[in-house]
Order: C-alpha cells, then sequence, then structure tokens
C-alpha cells in the first residue's frame, strides 16, 4: 500500500508585528473598515455618542427632563426665568490625539505590544472620525520631546501620523544617556547630564493650547507616569484632564499587557524598569510574592480608573492579549445605550 506523501503544514499569518510598516498600515484599515464601520457611528457621530456643542440658542427649563449642567445662567439672570442652552450637532468634528511613546508603552509579552496596540486605537479612531470637513490633529509623547501633527483632514495625513507612530525610535527599555539605576533629574544641565522626559502631563498640556474648538480629545497611554503611592491621592495629570473633559468630549484609551497584572511561576527573573533602567532580580517561584504582586498591580489599575472617571474622561482599556477591535464595538455600543437612556426616560415619562 503506498502511502501518500505528508502534507506540509500551512503556515501561520503573519502578525501586525511581522508585517512591513505598509503593510500594517493596510491590515489596520482592513480591519477598521471591515469589523468597525457602519457599527459605530453614523454620518456626524463618532466614539462618544451624545448631544453637540455647538450652541442654537435657549429655551425655558424643563423640570425633570433637562440637565442642570446645561444651564444658561446669562439667559436665566436677564430673564429671571431658568433657561438651558439647545445645541446642534457638530457638523465638522475636530479630533485631537495624545499618544504616548515613552519607554513603558515598548513592553508587551502576547500578540501585540504596548505601543504595536496604540497605533491601533489610533488607527480606529481616525478612520471611524473620518469625514467631509473633519480633520485630525495630534501629539505624540516621546522619550526626547513631544512631536506635533497640525489638525487635518485627509487620509492621506492619517496614513503619514500612523508611519510616524510606527516608526519612531525605540529606547530599547530606557534612554540611551540613563544608566541603570540613575534617576532622570529634570532640568538637568552640563556634560553627561540625565534630563527627564517629558511627562504625561505636558502632554495633555500642549493638547489644550491648541484644541480650541470644541471637539473630541482621545488620550492613548498607559497611564503610570507619576502615580502616587497614595492609592488615594491624585496623580498629576489629573487636574488638566479634568479640564480638558469640560470643554470637549475626552476619551482616555488605557492600554495594558497582561504581565502587568501578574507574574507567571518562571523562577528567577530580572526586571527592568523601562523608564529608568532599573534592574531587580525576582524569584517568581515565590506564591506570595506573586500574590502580592497581582495584589499592588489590581490597586494600580483601580487607582487610575478612578482618577479617569473623575476627571470626566470615558474609559476604554484594551489589553495587547484580546481582541482590540471587539473591545471597541463593546465600548461603543455600552457608550449607544447610556446616551438613548435619558432620551428613552424623557419619553416614557411624556
Amino acid at each position: 500500500m503506498r502511502r501518500r506523501p505528508a502534507v506540509p503544514p500551512r503556515p501561520a499569518d503573519p502578525g501586525l508585528a511581522d508585517l512591513a510598516p505598509d503593510q500594517r498600515l493596510r491590515r489596520l484599515e482592513l480591519t477598521v473598515t471591515r469589523r468597525l464601520d457602519g457599527l459605530l457611528h453614523g454620518q456626524h457621530r463618532g466614539l462618544l455618542p451624545g448631544p453637540g456643542s455647538e450652541i442654537a440658542g435657549s429655551r425655558e427649563y424643563r423640570p425633570g427632563e433637562d440637565e442642570v449642567r446645561r444651564m444658561d445662567w446669562a439667559v436665566t439672570a436677564r430673564t429671571t426665568v431658568p433657561h438651558v442652552r439647545e445645541v446642534d450637532a457638530d457638523r465638522e468634528l475636530t479630533t485631537w490625539l495624545l499618544v504616548d511613546a515613552s519607554p513603558s508603552m515598548e513592553y508587551g509579552t502576547a500578540t501585540l505590544d504596548k505601543r504595536e496596540l496604540a497605533v491601533a486605537a489610533v488607527a480606529a479612531v481616525g478612520f471611524l472620525t473620518a469625514g467631509v470637513g473633519n480633520r485630525l490633529g495630534a501629539q505624540i509623547l516621546g522619550p526626547t520631546g513631544l512631536r506635533r501633527f497640525p489638525a487635518r483632514s485627509g487620509r492621506t495625513h492619517l496614513l503619514g501620523l500612523l508611519r510616524a507612530l510606527l516608526a519612531a525610535p525605540r529606547t530599547g527599555g530606557y534612554d540611551v544617556a540613563t544608566a541603570p539605576g540613575r534617576q532622570p533629574q529634570p532640568g538637568a544641565q552640563g556634560p553627561g547630564a540625565v534630563v527627564a522626559p517629558p511627562a504625561l502631563t505636558d502632554g495633555l498640556a500642549g493638547v489644550q493650547r491648541v484644541a480650541h474648538r470644541r471637539g473630541l480629545v482621545v488620550v492613548v497611554s498607559d497611564f503610570l507616569d507619576d502615580l502616587p503611592d497614595d492609592p488615594d491621592g491624585a496623580p498629576p495629570w489629573e487636574p488638566i484632564l479634568r479640564r480638558l473633559a469640560v470643554r470637549h468630549q475626552v476619551l482616555a484609551v488605557e492600554v495594558t499587557d497582561p504581565r502587568e497584572l501578574e507574574l507567571p511561576d518562571v523562577g528567577l527573573i530580572t526586571l527592568v524598569d523601562p523608564e529608568t533602567g532599573r534592574r531587580r532580580e525576582v524569584w517568581t517561584g515565590d506564591r506570595a510574592l506573586r500574590e502580592r504582586y497581582a495584589a499592588a498591580a489590581a490597586a494600580q489599575r483601580d487607582q487610575v480608573r478612578r482618577a479617569l472617571r473623575r476627571s470626566g474622561a470615558t474609559h476604554l482599556a484594551l489589553r495587547t492579549d484580546r481582541d482590540w477591535s471587539a473591545d471597541i464595538v463593546r465600548h461603543v455600543h455600552a457608550q449607544r445605550r447610556l446616551a438613548a437612556a435619558p432620551a428613552a426616560a424623557r419619553g416614557g415619562a411624556a
């Protein structure tokens, strides 16, 4: 009996990280347009469904139907009758992106690293908010400074921004000018001085300076910058994020990796702080150590969630080991249900 020749196994499709930059951009665009487009927004709706921001006039306040935060206090004072502002849906949307490209975003143990997942999030926002008259601007927060991209429209502009993110230099874990064990010193000068990279607060301040018109602000980061040791303390970036949320719709995209949340039992490992290069050897066979690490990581993430909630930003959590496009779909569907709930309640009351 003749044996059939063995059929070689079909090679696995290359992952996003294995593709050339232009191929990665094409893969991202196809993912967004095929799996997300049409599900998330209509002609004039974005990633954060809700009322518009263009003031169209005022009318008398209806108790039980109108939100107090929409009160038009100037008209109320003139007429002595409570009035609320009426707004029209925005016909042109300006989106400002702040993308964290610091060394901590280069970490990843799953299909994508955190930097590549941030690029995927930017691609989703860019392709889904693209439209006639809509503009997209960005600021990339890297270890050497803040790189600015003016707000422009068009697919060419978006692809140029994504190429810049993919081509951004990596530090290999920490700044080459920072020797392991040395802390960056803000404002250091002179030969051999170690200069601290810009913080997330600096990037948010840069967005605040350029985002004059009401629109959408998207912050993509792991939000680990300068978290206080006190779990109840406010991070330094919370106040300025709160000020942005007063004027704009703010979407905070938190990027995490599973190994940041728990340690595997793999024996002796060397942990490196990607921001400073500090090293520490850890014996992961210690169960109590792994439990303390997981508890501390959970407390840290809860601290970030509470800070984002207090600031008024909408929180979208993405992980490198999960389907990011499905997470975005679930998030936007949940936001639409929340936006539709007050309208349904008003209709039922009527």
